[in-house]
């Protein structure tokens, strides 16, 4: 729970939560919560969905690999969940010969499953509030470092008490509010997971960049995996005797559709929103993030979409790698431009104002609130230059160029772990970059990124390195590189082998030249992050005193921002208008792949067998009424980034969708929502099953599915 510099730190919120905002802890619900509801259409009592005692709704739906959300909708450990979520799977099976991105993959047998190293998936066991244990014991500690030192180490001993030496067992302690309040969750973790069944990119990333964050969506997000077990069904590690896992609850799938207005459910892993961001808070978010990482990200993905156009074999090293960059980069340009139109920093300075108002009225409020805005300001002013410096270094060097990465990587290997941990270490870390890796490409990337931080790092956290860089090459960043990557070892794996297995020659690896500018880009990141821990620590103080102020003073029930932990929306079904003059209906059919159908083009192609099957309209129980297929909706639940994934609920508990994308006119919606364009994009169930069953021709997974509404 430490905080770090580059974090942006929540602190306000919109003056008023609407009924349908909220990515609500279930065990935090309340008769309010369940009666709305209720009225929306839900018709399962609270016990189906959340039970202490007995297998429920919650207990069917995981933590997808850390960052995605995934349904258990099988007595066989069957998964659900997005393409995006598992496309660094598809692509880590893919190759010239079996391109799995392209042309999808289907297993006819178990034994045609294919394991994904690394791959792990996250069952919620048990949370429990600890907010008492954890704050009693800092009781009277004014010095905000001393403070989250002590919570830091009792955390830790938490942990560590539950899980008990067990590598399965994964007890997080969570904050909330603000740090005003604590949760354990203990989660299981199933190590063994294995690739089922994926569609070609096509299908699962129709529309690519052009239609992401965009409705209306005609992109058929999902793929399949399943989670083994060992023999007795605890979690095991990859074992070619292991079983299909047997879960404590799976949900049941319908084929019955919706219409507007009909009541909608998701559960999920909801990542980060700062709905309580203060004005400086956003200003920071937008100027000093949000804007270099536009620019930098925008420059480097140029590059790698010029290689990958030219090369299949590139195309399916970098696909995975453009797909993480992109979106988040598209994401920013929303963000920004959402914040703006809604002239969110406006509103924020006018809560800041009202909460100001509301403590000095009130001399018991003034002692312990008093100093929160102040804290808040002055923490953020004083940051602002550290902040925009942290993002170009990491979006240019750290992060941003990957020879950089690799050589961090070597300078972060830990000679104390045990041989087994330094192994493994070695092997995926440090060598398992390779794999996807074109060293003729990351040169170019490299001088780009160079020039870059030269240009916008301020000159007192600019690189040691560039004084000699730019000493010898005067400003000729490509000629370095070229030299770089002529010199140093670490871009080829066989040669960093080499150096590794001879201790003389190990030694002389701290002069690689690559291992040197990371180095030296190491040294600035904690420069920076030394000049301003003041700050920070003012930041943190002031955003846990005004949640607890603010609680206070709001008359109604605050949502806690998202965290990675379980959260469960609840909305409708339904259109909405955009901007002046349009409307957008709530569901997409097959009219619009032929619509935007481009041949050859990388984003719109869609190969002739699949065109040919949707336009002989044998849907079957698939179809519309009205002679279709829909393949994408909208409802109005509140999700995010992590809740990718996350299966939408009708009101009997059926899955009716997949979560996958939000609306762009609603992108600053991690800061503040906003009720009535908000939306949620899901692929529709029936499209999953129809590519299952009439492309794959694997009915053996329709066969293992709860499904009701079947024709």
């Amino acid at each position: 729970m430490k905080k770090t510099i580059f974090l942006v730190f929540c602190t306000l919120l919109c003056n008023t939560l609407l009924a349908d905002e909220g990515m609500w802890m279930i065990n935090d619900l309340d008769s309010t919560d369940w009666e709305k509801m209720q009225s929306l259409g839900l018709s399962i009592p609270l016990e189906q969905i959340y039970n202490t005692e007995k297998p429920s709704i919650k207990d069917a739906v995981v933590q997808f690999n850390g960052g995605c959300t995934g349904i258990t909708v099988s007595a066989k450990g069957l998964i659900f969940t997005n393409h995006h979520c598992g496309y660094d799977a598809i692509q880590s099976q893919s190759s010239l010969e079996h391109d799995y991105l392209k042309d999808g993959f289907v297993s006819q047998i178990m034994e045609e499953e294919i394991p994904i190293p690394g791959m792990y998936v996250a069952y919620l066991r048990h949370s429990e509030d600890i907010t008492e244990k954890i704050l009693s014991s800092v009781a009277g500690l004014s010095d905000e470092n001393g403070r989250y030192a002590k919570i830091d180490s009792l955390v830790i001993a938490i942990q560590d008490s539950v899980n008990n030496g067990n590598t399965f067992t994964d007890a997080r302690v969570v904050s909330y509010y603000s740090d005003n309040k604590y949760f354990l969750h203990v989660y299981e973790n199933y190590t063994d997971v294995r690739m089922v069944f994926a569609p070609p990119s096509s299908v699962g990333k129709f529309g690519g960049d052009t239609d992401n964050w965009m409705w209306p969506r005609h992109t058929g997000d999902f793929s399949i995996f399943r989670v083994y077990a060992g023999k007795d069904n605890k979690p095991a590690d990859f074992n070619e005797e292991n079983i299909p896992h047997q879960p404590r609850s799976f949900a049941p799938v319908s084929l019955k559709g919706y219409a507007e207005k009909d009541y909608t459910m998701t559960i999920g892993y909801p990542g980060h929103t700062d709905r309580y961001l203060s004005s400086w808070g956003v200003m920071q978010s937008l100027k000093d993030g949000n804007l270099p990482r536009i620019e930098v990200r925008g420059a480097k993905q140029e590059i790698w979409r010029k290689a990958m156009e030219s090369s299949d074999e590139i195309r399916i090293k970098y696909s995975s790698k453009y797909a993480r960059s992109s979106n988040y980069w598209k994401y920013s340009i929303g963000m920004n431009r959402g914040i703006e139109r809604l002239h969110v920093i406006e509103k924020k300075q006018e809560l800041e104002k009202e909460f100001q108002s509301w403590v000095e009225k009130n001399p018991d409020k003034k002692e312990l609130y008093g100093n929160a805005i102040d804290l808040i300001r002055e923490g953020y002013q004083a940051s602002s230059e550290q902040q925009l410096a942290l993002t170009y270094l990491s979006e240019t060097l750290l992060r941003g160029t990957e020879v950089i990465r690799m050589a961090t990587n070597i300078i972060n290997f830990s000679p104390s772990d045990s041989l087994e941990k330094q192994m493994d270490y070695i092997q995926n870390e440090i060598f398992g970059p390779y794999k996807d890796y074109e060293p003729a490409l990351d040169q170019q990337v490299l001088a780009t990124m160079m020039r870059l931080a030269k240009n916008n790092l301020p000159s007192q956290y600019l690189p040691d390195a560039f004084t000699k860089i730019d000493k010898k090459y005067k400003g000729n960043y490509e000629q370095f590189a070229a030299d770089l990557f002529k010199k140093s070892v670490i871009p080829y794996p066989e040669k960093l082998m080499d150096m590794l297995k001879d201790k003389k020659k190990y030694k002389k690896l701290e002069k690689d030249p690559a291992y040197e500018l990371a180095m030296s880009c190491r040294m600035s990141y904690f420069d920076i992050g030394g000049d301003g821990i003041d700050a920070i620590t003012n930041i943190t103080e002031g955003e846990r005193l005004f949640m607890a102020g603010l609680q206070e003073m709001q008359p109604t029930k605050l949502s806690p921002d998202a965290n990675f932990t379980m959260r469960l929306s609840y909305g409708s079904v339904g259109s909405y208008i955009p901007f002046d003059g349009a409307w957008y209906d709530y569901y997409t059919t097959t009219k619009g792949i032929f619509e935007k159908y481009r041949k050859n083009d990388p984003e719109f192609d869609v190969q002739p067998e699949i065109l040919n099957l949707l336009e002989s309209k044998d849907f079957g129980a698939y179809g519309n009424q009205l002679g279709d297929m829909n393949l994408c909706f909208i409802s109005n639940n509140d999700i995010t980034g992590g809740n990718s994934g996350s299966p939408v609920f009708n009101g009997k508990g059926e899955v009716i969708g997949l979560a996958f994308d939000g609306n762009w006119e609603a992108m600053s919606g991690d800061i503040v929502y906003e009720p009535k364009i908000q939306k949620t994009i899901s692929v529709d169930i029936r499209y999953v099953l129809f590519m299952v069953d009439k492309w794959g021709k694997c009915s053996r997974l329709l066969e293992e599915l709860d499904l009701s509404g079947r024709k």
